[in-house]
């Protein structure tokens, strides 16, 4: 698989998937095929054919275990109930190994000699994801009635209104992608509501889209095309589905709580106004998720390592800060000691997010940010408070605890920190969360929910002045001091 950071221009063997959704096209099946075999492929690329039936009547599967047969680059699959175009698209995404992943359909519209055009921004490194535009100057476009490119062009329009990206081709078949990350993405659509849900997505995703203009051959009702009105009004529905709902990783283990931050804006500037005047000038964060309190805390700072583990979210961070010169992004494991040490004593703050209480070995964290830390540097943490609050929702989004401040405290002394203060946080959301995850058994918070919390963040920050309680979440500010032959004292 394509990792993070991956080089391409390094000589490596690298292969593309082929995916070909195909049903009832008998009479142009044999020919598309031979195209996409003989196109020609950048230098030293593979090629594998992932074809999947839709479960064609017309004698279209005959064909293809015909040509199956004779091209071993061809892995053949089969739907026993027609479901559609998305469904199609779906297995084949299951079964590709390649690095990165091609959409081809069976018909003659789209020219596999174009291959190259699209694979270069993702051999170059520069995207994630290429659309192949049929409204860009392409060599040549046959001229089809006029409505059917309105249709098109408005149902693009309205999806960019949405997703607040600009393409010109939405419902364009050529999209290619790398591997891991179209894997990481669920698809739920399972006719031609594939486009804009992929589209919408990685919007969402924040995944580097670049176009490139290519040929369209497009074909009329009477050679086969199969789209039509009603495909039309579904992909509405769905541009509207996917703008209010955050379906974004086929595996949400441990990242709800990540996507849940990304919907509270005024709850994270809240949090940045109380830490970004006592961080120094050199910042560690470990488990930075999606970037979204390095993006607010590392303006003005001289030096701002921003880590996680997980191979998306560090693809994420590479993508937001790829021209910020005094971000850096780097891999480390929150409970691996040993992935700390190439920073050792190199920083004087150190910042964890809702990352203790996701770890079975906390005392692990604490200690590897210790180590990166220079003698009397500050550690930031926010944590969820209240063990008695811990229910549905904190199982659902990976958290394994929460803490009480005494506990905490402690676990702090014994790392060689001493805890300068601790500041309880929302006050007012204690009463909601033990309803959602006690009375109602809740498994997520609804975005309805987040959005109203965020959009009165500003009396729950008058509240917490008043309420005699702990709050939901604990600020806590330690300073690393020495102690001789303590946690510091790694080799």
């Amino acid at each position: 698989m394509v990792r993070p950071g991956f080089d391409y221009t390094v000589d490596l063997p690298l292969k593309l998937s082929i995916l070909i959704p195909v049903y009832n096209e008998r009479a142009v099946v044999r020919r598309s095929l031979e195209q996409v075999v003989s196109a020609p492929l950048p230098e030293g690329m593979e090629r594998e054919l992932v074809i999947v039936d839709d479960c064609s009547r017309d004698g279209t599967w005959d064909i293809l275990r015909e040509i199956a047969g004779q091209n071993p680059c061809v892995r053949l699959f089969r739907h026993e109930v027609n479901q559609g175009k998305g469904a199609a698209v779906r297995t084949a995404i299951g079964h590709a190994e390649g690095d990165f992943c091609l959409i081809q359909d069976a018909d003659l519209e789209y020219d596999p000699q174009e291959y190259p055009v699209l694979l270069k921004p993702l051999l170059e490194g520069r995207a994630d994801a290429v659309f192949g535009s049929r409204y860009l100057a392409g060599e040549s476009r046959r001229v089809l009635p006029f409505w059917h490119t309105v249709i098109n062009q408005t149902l693009t329009l309205i999806s960019n209104v949405f997703s607040n990206i600009h393409v010109t081709d939405m419902e364009t078949c050529y999209k290619v992608f790398r591997t891991d990350l179209l894997k990481s993405i669920p698809i739920r659509s399972s006719r031609f509501g594939f486009e804009p849900e992929i589209t919408m997505k990685c919007a969402k995703r924040r995944l580097r889209i670049y176009e490139v203009p290519i040929s369209y051959h497009g074909r009329t009702y009477e050679e086969g095309k199969k789209i039509g009105w009603k495909d039309g009004l579904q992909a509405l529905g769905v541009i509207l589905k996917f703008w209010l709902i955050d379906d974004l990783y086929a595996d949400t283990r441990g990242r709800e709580a990540i996507i849940n931050l990304t919907r509270t804006p005024a709850y994270i500037d809240w949090l940045c106004s109380i830490l970004r005047p006592e961080l120094g000038d050199e910042v560690f964060e470990l488990s930075a998720g999606l970037g979204t309190f390095s993006a607010r805390l590392m303006g003005k700072r001289l030096r701002y390592v921003a880590t996680d583990h997980d191979p998306l979210h560090l693809h994420a961070l590479q993508n937001r800060f790829l021209r910020t010169p005094n971000v850096e992004v780097s891999p480390c494991r929150p409970d691996a000691v040993g992935d700390f040490r190439p920073w050792a004593g190199q920083f004087d703050s150190a910042l964890a997010v809702n990352v203790l209480e996701g770890l079975p070995h906390a005392e692990a964290a604490l200690e590897g940010m210790r180590t990166v830390l220079r003698p009397g540097g500050r550690l930031f943490l926010v944590a969820p408070q209240g063990p008695r609050l811990y229910g549905s929702v904190d199982r659902a989004m990976g958290q394994l605890r929460r803490f009480r401040r005494q506990e905490l405290a402690r676990m702090l002394e014994s790392a060689g920190f001493e805890v300068l203060w601790i500041r309880d946080i929302n006050k007012a959301g204690v009463l909601g969360w033990w309803l959602a995850s006690h009375v109602f058994g809740r498994r997520r918070l609804s975005k309805l929910t987040l959005k109203l919390f965020d959009k009165t963040v500003w009396l729950w920050r008058l509240a917490d002045r008043l309420l005699p309680w702990r709050g939901l979440t604990m600020l806590v500010s330690a300073r690393r001091k020495e102690v001789p032959g303590g946690p510091d004292q790694v080799n």
